[in-house]
């Protein structure tokens, strides 16, 4: 099978996360064609010096500034700059790359992204808050700077796949599939009780806390449902989620002629990372294999949306619309953080988001525009919401 021949220029925000790890693990599998401009990380300065050292990038940034000494001297003797800082991370998405992994973690993703797609670069989206919090804004961007935005969720990546250009007036619903994480089965008095450790075991996914504590909760699908209404110009009510436990179908279109067609494969990041990387084309690499015969079956069930509200808060949010997926998605990342700190319980991550977008419809607060000035506006909503979150959360933590 012949390599890739065209080599990339890459910029990997969030090199030291779960998304980052599989990235870089990809390119060393592959011996995909790349030259590292820039790697990125929050605080995990010691992973991002073993990357660094690996790689040689031109600059590798570390946000928390108070890192910086740290990342110099574990970089000593090298040509790799090193630097910190938000702006900083802004400035590295902005470096010119060809391909920009799009990785960091909550609506601190969204500034460097919306960097990234105004040089016109290739994104290759995992941050789910740049859509969430600035979708029509992040995607005119990119199409007005000749660039382009490729999902790296493994759903959104299934649809962008099997969605036929030609025939994309015939959609009748783009189908989400969710494993249903580790309370799919669970009732609420389980549920109430229910810890940190537990809430992060996924059973098919290895991905980080806040990640994994949104597949509990099911609010990864609540984001994932705007996420393919703004990316495939679809309304809110043919956005469907369907619990499909063994992860191997990842989504699914349904045409107005009545055919269905799914995208399948093995739980593992690193297959969609290689059609982001590769598109139109395909990437060679060592990838595990589908053993339909090994599944045995493959089974489907509706999504409870009694015991998983989350579900049905994204989809009012995305009805709202303007600044309501931006607050909810503020509010909830302010949950999840009280939950792993047991500050809050685990049903009271949904009713904290539900009160948040709910004080905050009651004040008018709820506008965002979508403009040139997304992150700014974004942002003021989304700070607006972590303060009523705070106070919420305050509220439940007393009880």
């Amino acid at each position: 099978m012949e390599p890739l021949t065209l080599a990339r220029k890459v910029v990997v925000l969030g090199s030291t996360g779960s998304i980052g790890l599989s990235t870089l693990s990809l390119f060393e599998q592959s011996g995909a064609p790349v030259e590292i401009l820039a790697l990125t990380a929050g605080r995990n300065v010691e992973r991002l010096i073993e990357q660094a050292l690996r790689w040689r990038p031109q600059v590798a940034v570390i946000e928390d500034e108070a890192k910086l000494e740290a990342l110099r001297d574990g970089l000593a003797g090298t040509a790799v700059r090193a630097a910190a800082g938000a702006a900083a991370v802004s400035e590295a998405a902005a470096m010119g790359a060809d391909w920009v992994m799009s990785a960091i973690v909550g609506a601190a993703g969204l500034a460097p992204t919306l960097a990234a797609a105004r040089t016109g670069a290739v994104i290759a989206l995992a941050n789910k808050e740049s859509l969430v919090c600035a979708g029509p804004a992040l995607l005119a961007i990119a199409k007005a700077s000749g660039g382009s935005v490729i999902p790296v969720d493994s759903e959104h990546s299934a649809i962008f796949q099997v969605l036929q250009p030609d025939c994309a007036h015939r959609v009748a619903r783009l189908i989400l599939t969710a494993s249903g994480g580790p309370f799919r089965a669970w009732d609420k008095a389980a549920m109430r009780a229910a810890t940190p450790e537990q809430a992060i075991a996924h059973p098919n996914w290895s991905m980080g806390a806040k990640i994994s504590v949104d597949s509990a909760t099911m609010m990864n699908k609540g984001l994932e449902m705007i996420e393919a209404s703004y990316l495939f110009a679809t309304p809110e009510d043919r956005v469907d989620v369907v619990i499909h436990p063994q992860s191997v179908i990842h989504s699914l279109v349904e045409y107005a002629d009545g055919s269905t067609l799914a995208q399948l494969g093995p739980p593992d990041m690193r297959a969609p990372i290689a059609c982001a990387f590769a598109w139109p084309d395909r990437l060679p690499w060592p990838a595990p294999r589908l053993d339909l015969a090994a599944y045995g079956q493959l089974t489907f069930e509706s999504p409870d949306l009694d015991r998983f509200p989350a579900i049905g808060i994204a989809r009012e949010s995305l009805r709202l619309g303007g600044g309501a997926p931006t607050a909810m998605n503020a509010a909830n990342e302010v949950a999840v953080a009280a939950f792993l700190d047991r500050r809050i319980g685990f049903l009271d991550i949904a009713a904290a988001v539900a009160g948040t977008l709910e004080r905050m419809n009651s004040l008018g607060d709820l506008t965002a525009a979508n403009n040139d000035d997304a992150v700014e506006a974004a942002m003021l909503v989304d700070a607006s919401a972590r303060r009523i979150a705070a106070e919420v959360v305050a509220q439940k933590h007393r009880r």
